[in-house]
């Protein structure tokens, strides 16, 4: 069986093990041949105080016109950071021209975070990416994403972070999520709940029309670059190779999980990303 190609739709930044980076490692590991397409190159991530910011919005449709000389047919498609309307419209027009019946679409609707959108989001965007969101058989918002996604308030969501019936809300709005863009699967991830005084969990919430479920591990450190990218490149993958959905969430969790307690020994600071490169192992 010959090696199954994917395409990832994403940045490139030289520092701080995130994006292109963290996914092409992923994916290879994992036996997928990674086909980059890249949005943006970077000197570093957004995260630090000084980068450079070369933007291939002008690029993009010299992808799609190459490959399809070529008569190229990717096995799954991945989508990440997208710094503007014009590269939604340019990836729709993409995927368009490559999916099929049996083509893996993924889509990480990269927003905001924490409650806040990102520097670069307009309502535009936020308009496009629901648009892009609709194509996917799979999407991996955050809290703060699928908020967004649903035209929910988060700061009144969040207001309840600690009620024992939390997840039981948010399981709710993913389930919205389902039934607004006709994605097969969506996956809530780093949800922060407090189980008890002492103990604060991450959960990934996982909702298809089947079942609902969350697969959760203790909270450590902080909020550290490239941990998305890390999470949706292992679904992503273990899903393009027969994994359970269930296994490969489990996976990913455990291999950042892993890759997290190390990091934090270390003293690492978060922009920096998580020292993933010596579990990667774990997901052969």
């Amino acid at each position: 069986m010959m090696t199954k190609k994917a395409v990832l739709i994403n940045d490139l930044s030289g520092l701080g093990k995130c994006s292109l980076t963290a996914a092409i490692s992923v994916l290879s590991v994992m036996g997928i041949q990674a086909c980059p397409m890249p949005t943006a190159v970077l000197t570093s991530q957004t995260g630090f105080e000084s980068f450079y910011c070369n933007d291939c919005t002008d690029k993009l449709d010299y992808y799609t016109s190459e490959w399809k000389k070529l008569g190229f047919q990717p096995d799954g498609i991945y989508t990440g950071f997208l710094s503007s309307e014009k590269q939604v419209d340019k990836i729709l027009s993409f995927i368009d021209s490559f999916e099929t019946d049996d083509t893996l679409v993924l889509v990480d609707p990269v927003l905001g975070d924490g409650g806040r959108t990102y520097s670069l989001y307009t309502e535009t965007l936020g308009k496009k990416m629901k648009k892009l969101v609709s194509v996917a058989d799979v999407i991996t918002p955050n809290l703060t994403e699928c908020c967004i996604l649903c035209d929910t308030d988060y700061s009144e969501l969040i207001k309840n972070a600690d009620s024992p019936d939390f997840l039981d809300t948010v399981a709710e709005l993913a389930k919205k999520l389902l039934k607004l863009y006709k994605v097969k699967t969506v996956i809530v991830t780093g949800i922060e709940h407090k189980i008890s005084d002492e103990v604060t969990k991450i959960n990934n919430l996982i909702a298809t029309d089947d079942e609902v479920f969350c697969v959760s591990c203790e909270k450590t450190g902080g909020s550290y670059s490239g941990t998305g990218d890390l999470f949706a490149s292992v679904v992503f993958s273990g899903l393009l190779r027969g994994d359970s959905l269930k296994d490969t969430v489990n996976l990913a969790v455990k291999f950042i999980q892993t890759s997290l307690c190390e990091t934090v020994k270390l003293g690492i600071h978060r922009n920096e990303g998580i020292e993933f490169e010596k579990h990667l192992k774990m997901l052969l």
